[in-house]
């Protein structure tokens, strides 16, 4: 399983980092818009499609809603707000599992709530491409959600014991996200006073990089519980030792349309 994991990120891996960062315009709105439409396919299964042919179907719908998206992108902003209300209410989903569960019990509803999930983190990365620093802003959002899996591990690992939703995923501690959020902020920190942020850019930047990683807890939660409540394990068998699409992007689901909306909170582009 170790040497199948290292092999299939190898060859991910340069894939990945060309596609987010030497890909532009059309070409990295279409990188993306692949990644998504696979997690798409992915995600008909969580929500009890069986038949391939509905899958795929579900998956052609996600792309051309992106292929909307990308000729409206005046509707940017009513995705990302859209995204910000669903994580609102994912957390409660998560913190009540599993009465909450016979509320998205139908496979229509779950559908709804993977089109919530996918298109606005297609949109935040397209949005956060076209702003100054785009490639440096999708490397941050990846490098706070990278920093917080590993703090978490390690400090799941020594200290965890109390549950963080043992019903949804019962290996995750609160002292796994604390140690999460410890390393993230430890990150944007380091950040800031490299570029020399003021104080209150500090405090903003500090606080958001907060929110963000609360969000991408969140983002992993969700996929979990639509799992647990499918019976699955992995959403796909697509990544040789990782899983599924789903199984690699959870997290970034929930946290790159957060950043991009705290971003333009902060007046950093115009939607």
């Amino acid at each position: 399983m170790l040497k199948q994991r290292i092999i299939t990120a190898l060859i991910l891996l340069p894939i990945a980092l060309g596609g987010f960062f030497l890909l532009d315009g059309a070409e990295f709105a279409l990188f993306i818009g692949l990644v998504v439409t696979l997690g798409a396919w992915e995600w008909a299964r969580l929500a009890g499609l069986v038949a391939q042919v509905m899958r795929v179907a579900y998956a052609a719908v996600i792309a051309g809603l992106l292929m909307l998206l990308h000729l409206l992108p005046e509707l940017a902003p009513w995705v990302l707000g859209a995204a910000v209300l669903w994580w609102g209410v994912a957390t409660w989903l998560v913190m009540t599992y599993p009465r909450s569960s016979e509320l998205w019990a139908s496979a229509a509803c779950r559908l709804l709530i993977g089109t919530l999930i996918l298109l606005p983190a297609w949109q935040g990365l397209v949005l956060l491409k076209h702003w100054a620093m785009g490639n440096w802003l999708i490397l941050a959002v990846m490098v706070l959600v990278w920093g917080a899996d590993i703090g978490a591990y390690f400090s799941g690992r020594a200290f965890g014991k109390r549950k963080l939703a043992p019903q949804v995923s019962p290996g995750k501690s609160w002292e796994g996200v604390y140690g999460g959020l410890a390393l993230s902020l430890v990150i944007t920190l380091a950040v800031g006073l490299t570029r020399q942020w003021s104080i209150g850019e500090l405090i903003l930047g500090l606080f958001g990089a907060a929110l963000v990683v609360m969000g991408s807890v969140v983002g992993d939660l969700t996929e979990s519980m639509f799992k647990r409540r499918s019976g699955i394990k992995d959403s796909s068998n697509l990544l040789p030792g990782h899983g599924g699409v789903l199984d690699r992007i959870d997290s970034l689901t929930a946290a790159i349309p957060l950043f991009a909306v705290l971003l333009w909170a902060a007046d950093w582009g115009v939607l």
